[in-house]
């Protein structure tokens, strides 16, 4: 008899020992960056007690610079601390997403997908399932617990109770906290997800508490925000601007914006929007904004001369502490009816007036806008990492637009599954990159704001279903590094690939978060090469 598949989801998950890297960074980066708004109090203390030369009077004055922002970051952390309760997906809209990621891995789909003649349905797999109850050793259900406890911070699936898993499906569909005693609206609610939940992973969730398996509930888990200095914020402000300057002086490009959009853009003068040659939409991840892209964007504005560029710039993720809407971004809806648009203003994809509005837009959008579509001459969207989530929202609302999609190390497959929300922001940092990424990134102010209290996972998640063209590598690109310490490639690579993703996914073994846009790279030169000719299949 065969043997039964090993219950992966009861194996505890291993707890790997700090490396020395971490040590360097923790002792030669992050720690005399994170040390200078105390030493700065500590010189305050001290100059008050000793006679004032003219050294000391200025550095007396950055001191007090310095211990001033610090008590203005922390007031503003105790601002952004408060859970945000805002749902910002409609309950139908996330009720539809959580059954879709239900369904995902049901299809008896081969890990490759297949030879090529099984891939002539349009959109085979998981939306054509059914949740019914599986076997405990199903290796699906099994596969399904052993993803699904991620957000459980990897605790075996057995030691997982009721409570917590309750107060994991509360929060996921209402976006905050489980009351005492719930209306009966939400405890049918409740109920239905966590029948669908327990078929899918063929076990009975056990009755009571266990503390030790407590639940990743992003937006209203307490933010964790590491200060950093006031010239810190200064001169990443300064070198931003002047590289915004100089792409605009170098590269004859403009910085502009348009109702809340920021952007750089080049326009040739040329250029007809009915050519052929389409327009580039750039979406950048999170980071340190045009300096962390600034040797990719002198490539990209070198190598397409001949087709208008429009890099989105998008200062909450940036680091750009002095913007107006550092903290307050604009949400799904106010993004994606914005930039299409802008879109629409510039010519590049014409929209259909005649419409229903979109739900979730205001009055004033709607008859400003007036912007759902479908004729489009479109436009070809590369972004990379968090800039995926934008990407999505595109394509959720008006793929009639996007002509050709690029993703490079994108967070918006498989994020139902909890990885890149551990990895990110949860999971207790063991090497130099993992610390370098959790203090310089994901511990920001504005970044921290973003994720832990604007985030929408039933907006965030793209599925297979709502990518146009997905199987064709001429106009659907997707690249990924197998030793990414944020995404799990290998679970994005196995997700695409059993839908039938061949030629179009790029898969480099030992490629990491952000590798591929590095110039020199083999990823580097494949994304600007397929971006300038559509007829490459890689």
């Amino acid at each position: 008899m065969p043997a039964e598949p090993r219950d992966l989801a009861d194996i505890p998950r291993p707890r790997p020992h700090r490396s020395l890297s971490f040590y360097f960074v923790l002792f030669f980066l992050v720690l005399p960056f994170w040390s200078v708004t105390p030493l700065s109090c500590a010189f305050l203390l001290h100059a008050l007690t000793s006679p004032f030369t003219w050294p000391t009077r200025a550095l007396f004055v950055i001191a007090l610079l310095e211990v001033s922002f610090g008590i203005y970051c922390y007031c503003l952390t105790s601002r952004i601390s408060n859970p945000n309760s805002f749902s910002h997906s409609d309950l139908l809209e996330i009720q539809i997403a959580f059954k879709r990621l239900l369904k995902t891995g049901l299809a008896s789909l081969p890990d490759d997908g297949g030879d090529e003649e099984s891939l002539d349905i349009l959109r085979p797999a998981s939306p054509d399932e059914s949740i019914t109850q599986l076997e405990p050793n199903d290796p699906r259900a099994i596969d399904f617990r052993n993803s699904l406890r991620t957000w459980f911070r990897g605790a075996t699936w057995s030691s997982i109770r009721l409570r917590e898993m309750h107060q994991w499906l509360y929060w996921s569909i209402y976006n905050a906290e489980m009351p005492d005693t719930l209306s009966h609206a939400q405890r049918l609610v409740l109920n239905d997800a966590l029948n669908h939940l327990q078929k899918r992973t063929g076990t009975e969730i056990l009755e009571g508490s266990n503390p030790q398996s407590q639940p990743m509930r992003l937006t209203i888990d307490p933010v964790k925000i590491h200060w950093r200095p006031l010239t810190y914020y200064i001169l990443l402000t300064i070198l931003n601007r002047f590289l915004r300057g100089w792409f605009t002086t170098r590269y004859k490009a403009m910085y502009d914006f348009y109702d809340g959009i920021e952007y750089l853009i080049r326009i040739p003068n040329d250029w007809n929007p009915s050519s052929e040659l389409r327009p580039i939409i750039f979406i950048h991840g999170l980071g340190l904004g045009l300096m962390q892209y600034n040797i990719f964007l002198r490539h990209f504005f070198t190598h397409f001369t001949d087709r208008p560029l429009l890099v989105l710039l998008q200062p909450q993720i940036s680091q750009d502490f002095f913007h107006p809407r550092f903290l307050t971004p604009l949400n799904r809806q106010q993004t994606v009816q914005r930039l299409v648009k802008l879109l629409d203003k510039l010519g590049w994809v014409h929209l259909d007036r005649k419409w229903k509005s979109p739900k979730n837009t205001t009055k004033s959008e709607q008859e400003s806008g007036r912007l759902t579509g479908t004729q489009s001459t479109g436009v070809t969207i590369l972004s990379h990492s968090n800039g995926s989530y934008t990407h999505a929202w595109i394509l959720k609302d008006y793929s009639m637009i996007v002509t050709r999609s690029c993703f490079v190390d994108p967070v918006t497959f498989c994020s139902w599954e909890g990885d890149v929300c551990y990895n990110f922001l949860y999971r207790s940092c063991t090497t130099g990159t993992e610390l370098l990424m959790h203090y310089f990134v994901g511990s920001e102010l504005g970044v921290a704001n973003l994720l832990h209290r604007h985030f929408d996972w039933a907006s965030n998640s793209l599925w297979f279903e709502e990518i146009p063209n997905a199987r064709d590598p001429s106009k659907t690109l997707f690249f990924l590094g197998g030793k990414d310490s944020i995404v799990n490639s290998e679970r994005v690579k196995k997700y695409l690939s059993s839908h039938g993703v061949k030629k179009g996914l790029r898969y480099d073994p030992e490629g990491r978060h952000g590798q591929a846009l590095m110039a020199g790279g083999h990823g580097h030169t494949m994304i600007l090469q397929w971006l300038k000719d559509s007829s490459i299949t890689t």
